[in-house]
């Protein structure tokens, strides 16, 4: 049993009850976009918290249905949504708990084997998900802005750990290790599986999984088959699509349209729009919107476990 509650962001396939009571929005979502906006580039101060909750999906005005928004806790499921309060190459729409996104300070804290060996105080964290070559390490760098923050490699499937690293002194970013071909022998692949599970479903201060997508390369099964496993199990997570200013020649497909077919093949697992965003590491394209993604849901939690 879940010391503290955990949103339950997204669910897949067998959703669970959702009901959280209505929150009174005295201002509009326009100028919250606007003030957590500034101060993810360090404008302004976070906007104070607040311990309402609300539901997330909606259809705006103006909108075509075909365009599936993440409502983030906070957002009434009827109201209107402005191009400016959307995250840049995103579906993620930002709502009142968004606030403070700046990355102050990266440490490494430490290295587990079993989820049992991971830190045990209160603070949250993402984990960063994804197959060995699709570019965690250098996505953890990138929004840390430390080159050997999480180390990278030529060769996929190095981290062979559960890594921590301390954010701000406040929360934590967690890298995996990748599933999918690694250097290391068939029996030591399945060990990492079944840890990362274990973490996934005994860990009780995880706010939501980050499962990286390759967009240079159309859909892989391996990919589809990890987020409809989370979603069973009720991990909330973010599809990072990453290597998003590379077009791959030979491998179909560019970015955009890699991403479109996924999104249309996950769209049968998922009953509501999972929230997902487009990442360069090499460009720096989506990394302030996704750590602001995070601050909105960390935020929330934050509150949540009050």
């Amino acid at each position: 049993m879940l010391l503290r509650p955990r949103p339950f962001l997204l669910q897949a396939l067998a959703p669970l009850p959702f009901s959280r009571s209505p929150l009174a929005v005295r201002r509009t979502l326009s100028a919250h976009a606007a003030e957590a906006g500034a101060a993810s580039r360090g404008d302004a101060a976070p906007p104070a918290r607040t311990r309402h909750k609300n539901s997330r999906k909606a259809v705006p005005p103006g909108v075509s249905v075909n365009t599936a928004l993440f409502f983030p806790p906070g957002v009434e499921r009827d109201a209107a949504v402005a191009a400016e309060m959307l995250i840049p190459g995103s579906n993620i729409v930002v709502g009142p708990y968004a606030g403070d996104a700046r990355v102050k300070e990266a440490e490494f804290i430490k290295c587990s084997a079993h989820a049992r060996d991971c830190p045990k105080d209160d603070r949250p964290e993402f984990a960063v998900l994804g197959r060995s070559n699709v570019g965690k390490s250098s996505l953890i760098n990138a929004l840390t802005r430390r080159k050997e923050a999480a180390l990278t490699s030529k060769k996929p499937g190095k981290t062979q750990t559960i890594n921590h690293f301390l954010i701000n002194k406040s929360w934590y970013l967690v890298d995996l290790p990748g599933y999918g071909f690694a250097a290391a022998s068939k029996s030591a692949r399945m060990d990492w599986s079944s840890f990362t599970k274990g973490y996934f479903l005994n860990r009780d201060t995880l706010v939501g999984v980050l499962l990286l997508v390759d967009a240079s390369i159309p859909p892989q099964q391996i990919d589809l088959d990890c987020a409809n496993w989370l979603g069973r199990n009720n991990v909330g997570l973010t599809f990072v699509f990453t290597k998003c200013d590379k077009v791959k020649k030979g491998k179909g497909g560019r970015p955009d349209e890699n991403i479109k077919e996924f999104q249309e093949n996950i769209s049968s697992l998922y009953p509501e729009p999972p929230p997902w965003i487009m990442t360069s590491s090499t460009t720096g394209l989506g990394r302030d919107g996704l750590l602001l993604h995070m601050s909105q849901l960390r935020n929330y939690w934050d509150n949540e476990a009050i």
